[in-house]
């Protein structure tokens, strides 16, 4: 999108035009102050009566305009933010078609390109698995692609299937775990069971899930370990319940732990690590967390320490940790 030139910049236009509206009101009240003390002085010196040139309203007449002045500049504050809004989600969807567009793109153009060589080419068998597993990785960075655009839309219009339900979070991430293992194969991911036994809380379980899946997978993603490992950890602070996810990964700078939850952002990353991502993966997570009334934080101690996602949940609002 092209850059608006500072002298036409809506903010600019908006203040100038707010200005140049009270400078008005305050010009007209003053001058009008003004005129009447003259007449004033003339009336006493002429000893004329001051009910031939003043009207009682008049200073009602004032204070009305000066509400109308008020109105008008609400309107234009109305108006400027509806702007302004409309103006970032203009950004947003040039940013969400510039990232889809070659985020689906490049998937396609290699599986046609691999299918063209399957067209063209006698393969050996030992070649053709190797084509194949390309294709699938290819096909399954499509598919992760389009459940990252649905599940947006269904997070955005709130059309997410099922109702809160207690459920034991302990029980539900182990049940995840055990069905995704192919997903995890490659990972070590360790939960430490709280001692007092098992934790209800209303969730979503399809929201949930989504929740974990985008938590782990960003873990071994930005990871340049070997073999990724990520640790979940319940903790009770009061009346608030913590899941700690801790992994040990590439870490999160100073200046981006507040942006990494930010739609369509993507952070650093090492020079290993393939680029590819959507920027909405704990945008997700963190619309999901304060769906359920809760919040996600993240620390890390710098770059290639790993990184800590809290997720906290209060207790008060139907969760039992026995």
């Amino acid at each position: 999108m092209k850059q608006t030139s500072w002298y036409i910049h809506p903010i600019l236009i908006f203040v100038i035009s707010t200005v140049a509206l009270a400078i008005s009101l305050f010009l007209y009240i003053y001058w009008y102050v003004g005129v009447s003390v003259g007449l004033q002085s003339v009336a006493h010196r002429y000893q004329l009566d001051p009910n031939q040139f003043f009207e009682a309203k008049t200073w009602v007449v004032i204070l009305v305009l000066s509400l109308l002045v008020g109105l008008i500049l609400a309107g234009i504050l109305i108006i400027f933010i509806f702007n302004l809004r409309t103006l970032h989600l203009y950004r947003l969807q040039h940013t969400f078609i510039n990232n889809f567009t070659h985020e689906l793109k490049t998937p396609v153009t290699s599986l046609k390109l691999y299918l063209e060589t399957f067209l063209r080419h006698e393969l050996s068998r030992e070649e053709q698995l190797k084509y194949i597993g390309f294709m699938l990785q290819d096909t399954e960075r499509l598919s992760n692609n389009i459940n990252s655009i649905l599940n947006l839309a269904r997070i955005e219009s709130k059309m997410y299937e099922g109702a809160a339900t207690p459920v034991d979070l302990v029980e539900m991430i182990d049940n995840f775990l055990a069905s995704n293992r192919h997903i995890f194969r490659n990972c070590e991911i360790h939960m430490n069971k709280p001692a007092r036994g098992p934790i209800f809380y209303p969730f979503n379980v399809s929201l949930f899930e989504m929740l974990l899946m985008n938590l782990l997978t960003n873990a071994m993603k930005y990871n340049i370990s070997g073999k990724p490992r990520i640790d979940i950890i319940f903790k009770k602070v009061k009346n608030t319940l913590l899941i700690r996810f801790e992994d040990n990964g590439i870490g999160i700078r100073q200046g981006e732990k507040k942006k990494i939850f930010k739609i369509f952002y993507q952070g650093h990353r090492h020079e290993s690590i393939p680029l590819g991502g959507s920027g909405i993966g704990l945008y997700l997570v963190h619309q999901i967390a304060r769906l359920h009334r809760g919040k996600i934080d993240v620390e890390s101690a710098g770059e290639n320490k790993g990184a800590v996602f809290t997720l906290s949940l209060p207790l008060k609002t139907g969760g039992k940790f026995k």
